[in-house]
């Protein structure tokens, strides 16, 4: 795998910078959850989204969930968790992705849960690296609320998909490497794998996986930190994980007459999943739209996952 020299030497300008987007590890894999506390969800201000508050491990936790009011419950109903960066909040994730009105469309629903400030820290997922003295169960925590939407709504289960924006980002990745035959694809905007992710990471099925990354980024370096691994080597484990095609098919973009955006695509992996990388040589640590870096990072997601199921590429 390669990059042009010209974005080489963008990336050793700007990758000296440290991050601080990543969470605490456990690593004994989600026991099956069981259903100890009563869920209470009530309408918001927003249409068709709902706030439901829950107690889990003996912590108050919530999550908003975004239902379209033409969801058609007699075909396939998708599921996509998008989550908050570190220091953020469901409601800003919100505010931002913008994915309603691909729910609206596509016929999905949109959970935003909302992470700890587990030990004094700052909202946060728990999936390894600096801040690894969190104790939340976020892992089972996921896994309970998928539990109370299958209550509520009759979902696809093969076709559960997260993204996550930088420590979201993260956790989505480890989301799949620890979360048994749940998540069909994943998204990472920004983020990366902790080293406690990557190097305990066991999927259980082939998995789809894309990542939306700037070679400006200085909060979550393209190079890699101490406690965070380079894109590259995210790419490539997943790359080997489904047994992909080594050298990617590469669509060159302009975000203008001058910055390149790399939309390199892996195929030829197991159950026909794909690995992908969009590289975005001005980027930074932020969430791209068309008007500032000519990427719909919310349509890119929704494009990707949709195409995958938990046996693979659908029919």
């Amino acid at each position: 795998m390669y990059i042009f020299k010209f974005l080489l030497v963008l990336i050793l300008l700007y990758s000296c910078g440290g991050g601080s987007s990543s969470t605490d590890f456990e690593n004994n894999p989600p026991t099956t959850q069981t259903l100890n506390s009563t869920e209470t969800c009530i309408s918001t201000q927003v249409p068709n989204l709902k706030r439901c508050d829950l107690v889990h491990d003996n912590i108050d936790r919530f999550y908003f969930l975004y239902e379209p009011s033409n969801l058609d419950t007699n075909s396939s109903i998708a599921v996509l968790f998008a989550l908050h960066g570190y220091g953020s909040s469901a409601m800003t994730h919100f505010n931002y992705t913008n994915y309603e009105p691909l729910a609206n469309a596509n016929n999905f629903i949109v959970v935003y849960p909302q992470g700890t400030t587990s030990n004094g820290l700052n909202t946060h997922w728990n999936n390894g690296g600096w801040t690894s003295k969190s104790t939340a169960k976020d892992i089972e925590f996921i896994d309970t609320v998928i539990e109370y939407i299958k209550y509520k709504i009759s979902i696809d289960v093969k076709r559960i998909y997260s993204s996550g924006m930088s420590n979201g980002g993260y956790m989505s990745y480890h989301l799949a490497c620890n979360l048994d035959n749940t998540f069909a694809a994943v998204v990472s905007v920004t983020g990366s794998m902790t080293t406690d992710t990557f190097d305990n990471c066991a999927p259980s099925h082939p998995t789809a996986a894309m990542q939306i990354h700037g070679v400006q980024d200085l909060t979550v370096p393209y190079l890699g930190s101490g406690w965070s691994k380079s894109i590259e080597d995210v790419i490539d484990y997943w790359v080997s994980y489904n047994s992909c095609d080594f050298e990617p098919e590469r669509l060159i973009k302009y975000s203008n007459q001058t910055d390149l955006i790399n939309f390199d695509t892996y195929g030829g992996c197991l159950n026909n999943v794909n690995v992908k990388l969009i590289l975005h040589s001005e980027m930074g640590h932020t969430w791209p739209f068309i008007q500032n870096y000519n990427i719909d990072a919310s349509q890119e997601i929704w494009d990707f996952v949709s195409k995958y199921d938990l046996d693979g590429l659908r029919n």
